[in-house]
C-alpha cells in the first residue's frame, strides 16, 4: 500500500519516494527522512511505484534493486526512458557489478544494504544538488554564459538543457554533470577521480569505475560513433578529454 507519511502542509518541501519491498526499511527512511524536513511516499513494488509518480510530483526516488516481480533496474529504465528524474538505487549486494549496471540504466547513485540513514539522507542532498544547481561552478565564467556550445551541440545550464542541430537530447542528472565538467575543462586531461569530484560531488572511491560506464552513455548520446570516440576520448594512463573547443553563445 502506498502511503505519504507527511501532511499537506510540507507540499513545498522535497518529496521523496521510497521503493522497498522491505517495510522495515520503508518505515525507517520514512521516519527519518520526514525528521529531516523532507516530505515521504512510500511504495513496495513497481505497480505502488507507477500509481506514485502518477499521484505525486516526486523530486527524488530511492530504489531497492532486489524486488519480487519488475525488478529495480527495469524500474530504472523505465523512469528514465520517460523523464530525468534522479534516482538513487540500493542494493543488498554491494558488488561492483550491480552498481556498474545500476548506473548504466540510468541512476544517478547507489547505496549497499546494511547502510547508515545519514549517509543516505547526505547522497539525496547531493543528487539533488546537483540535479537542481548543475555540477560545482569551477569557472566563473560560466554564470555569465547563456549557452555554451562545442562541435554540432549546445548546452543551456540556465535550463539544463542540451541540443544537437537544434534537437534536444535528454540527458540524466549524473549525464549532465559530467558533460558540464567537461565543457568546463575542454581539451585538458581530466583523471577519474577529478571526475567523480567534478560530477559527483563526493570524493572519489578506491578503485570507482562508474565514471567509466557514465562516459560510456555520454558518448552513445553525443558521439558519431561511441565505439570509435573522436569527442570525449580516453587518454591512455590518464582518463579522459572533450577534445572540442568550447565557446559561450
Amino acid at each position: 500500500m502506498i502511503r505519504d507519511m507527511t501532511s499537506q502542509t510540507r507540499n513545498t518541501k522535497p518529496h521523496i519516494l521510497i521503493v522497498d519491498d522491505d517495510s522495515e526499511i520503508r518505515d525507517l527512511l520514512s521516519r527519518f527522512l520526514t525528521k529531516h524536513e523532507y516530505r515521504v511516499t512510500t511504495a513496495r513494488d513497481g505497480r505502488e511505484m507507477k500509481k506514485a509518480l502518477g499521484d505525486w510530483e516526486i523530486d527524488l526516488i530511492v530504489l531497492d534493486l532486489m524486488m519480487p516481480g519488475e525488478d529495480g533496474l527495469t524500474l530504472c529504465r523505465k523512469v528514465q526512458a520517460t523523464s530525468n528524474m534522479p534516482v538513487i538505487m540500493l542494493t543488498a549486494m554491494g558488488e561492483d557489478v550491480d552498481r556498474i549496471i545500476g548506473l548504466e540504466v540510468g541512476a544517478d547513485d547507489y547505496m549497499a544494504k546494511p547502510f547508515i540513514p545519514r549517509e543516505l539522507l547526505a547522497r539525496i542532498k547531493a543528487v539533488m544538488r546537483r540535479f537542481e544547481q548543475g555540477a560545482i561552478v569551477t569557472n566563473p565564467d560560466r554564470k555569465k554564459a547563456a549557452r555554451f556550445a562545442f562541435a554540432s551541440f549546445e548546452l543551456d545550464p540556465a535550463t539544463r538543457s542540451f541540443y544537437k542541430d537544434g534537437d534536444e537530447i535528454d540527458l540524466t542528472a549524473g549525464e549532465y554533470d559530467l558533460l558540464i565538467a567537461f565543457i568546463e575543462h575542454p581539451q585538458r586531461i581530466l583523471n577519474r577521480d577529478q571526475l567523480l569530484d567534478m560530477a559527483k560531488g563526493r570524493a572519489a572511491i578506491p578503485f570507482d569505475r562508474s565514471i567509466d560506464v557514465q562516459v560510456g552513455r555520454l558518448r552513445k548520446k553525443i558521439e558519431p560513433d561511441f565505439k570509435e570516440p573522436t569527442l570525449i576520448k580516453t587518454v591512455r594512463g590518464g582518463g579522459y578529454m572533450l577534445t572540442a573547443e568550447v565557446n559561450q553563445v
